[in-house]
This record gives structure tokens, C-alpha cells and sequence, in this order.
């Protein structure tokens, strides 16, 4: 969309990891990998990055990425979100731009925040629909967007607010950060530090 503020809030979002050299990080739903570079950037070679994605196509363009750049520590996965079986102990887990529009997100929650190691965290950045919108602006954006997604059923759905509660749920410290007039959100929680599956 022009004048959305996309790299700035990716490289928002990459921050809010707390990411030192070394992490490895899990970027679920991670397209063509827009944020590998960001998180390159702080991981370094030591570091690694997990990209999982349902679609050939955009886990091809990744791939052509990774030759780009010369990563030698980055794994592509093919999987859906909800099937995908997180490495135990990531430092990290990152989605942007995608989790709302998996069905089962809050089980994709709670499946990362197993796995998260102590103090790890679990950062979404995504998109949903401003709280106070006036009706008529609301059913302009849905009519302008019908013909590309299933935006009515999403609106029903409400993912965001499934990831905000199972983020509550699942994870301590939860920051929740509303963007661009309320079109999109930042959220932000980790794994209490000592905190183990039983």
C-alpha cells in the first residue's frame, strides 16, 4: 500500500526480538524472507533463522535470497503454521504480516511460546480493523478489498483479538502496540525466564 511505512516496521518489529549474536530465530509465515536481512544484521553468522512458509513459490524466492546474500545459516521449511513442529529452545519467534490470516493462530501461539527458551520472545506484527472506525470507512475498505480476500469472514473472525488473548495466555509481559491509525499492531511477549514444560 503506498505510504505504509512497511521496512520501518519490520525493522521495528525485528528489534522488539531482543536479539543478541548467536539467537536462533524462527520467522513463521516468512514469504519471500523480507525480514532475513534485519535479523542477519543482529544474529550474525553464528546466529541461525528458521524460515517456515506454506508456499513453494515464496519459499523459492527466499531460497534465491539466501544464494544472494551467501547465508549459510538459514532453513527453509515447508509447512503450514499450524503443523509446523517448533525446534526446542529457539531464542526467538517472529511472524509479520501473516498470522492473522492463519485460521488456527492461537494455537501457532501457544505452539511457539512451548518452545520459546526462557525469556525468548514472541513478537506479531500484523494487520487488523481500527477499533473506532466509522462505518462508512469500514465498509469502503471492505468493498475496495472484497475482491482480493475473504475480508468478510476475516472481519467475523477477528484474529487479532485470538492472538492477543492466547499471547496473554501463553506468555509473560505481553506489550500491545496499536500502528497506523489502527490498521496494524505490534505484539510483543516472552517466556518467563525458568519456565519448563511438564
Amino acid at each position: 500500500m503506498p505510504g505504509y511505512p512497511h521496512r520501518t516496521l519490520r525493522r521495528r518489529a525485528v528489534r522488539a526480538l531482543g536479539l543478541r549474536p548467536g539467537d536462533t530465530v524462527v520467522d513463521m509465515a516468512c514469504g519471500t524472507g523480507l525480514n532475513f536481512p534485519l535479523i542477519e544484521e543482529i544474529i550474525g553468522p553464528r546466529g541461525g533463522i528458521v524460515g517456515v512458509d506454506l508456499t513453494d513459490a515464496m519459499l523459492a524466492h527466499a531460497q534465491d535470497r539466501i544464494e544472494t546474500n551467501g547465508w549459510n545459516n538459514v532453513r527453509l521449511v515447508q509447512s503450514d503454521a499450524a503443523a509446523f513442529d517448533f525446534p526446542a529452545e529457539v531464542d526467538a519467534i517472529l511472524s509479520t504480516y501473516a498470522l492473522t490470516q492463519v485460521p488456527m493462530c492461537a494455537e501457532v501461539i501457544a505452539h511457539g511460546a512451548a518452545a520459546l527458551s526462557g525469556g525468548g520472545r514472541w513478537v506479531v506484527l500484523d494487520v487488523k480493523v481500527p477499533g473506532h472506525t466509522p462505518g462508512w470507512l469500514a465498509q469502503l475498505g471492505t468493498a475496495i478489498v472484497r475482491p482480493f480476500a475473504s475480508i468478510d469472514e476475516w472481519i467475523m473472525r477477528r484474529p487479532w483479538e485470538a492472538i492477543r488473548a492466547a499471547m496473554q495466555e501463553e506468555l509473560a509481559d505481553l506489550s500491545w502496540t496499536e500502528l497506523f491509525l489502527g490498521t496494524a499492531f505490534l505484539a510483543v511477549g516472552s517466556r518467563a525466564p525458568g519456565t519448563f514444560d511438564v
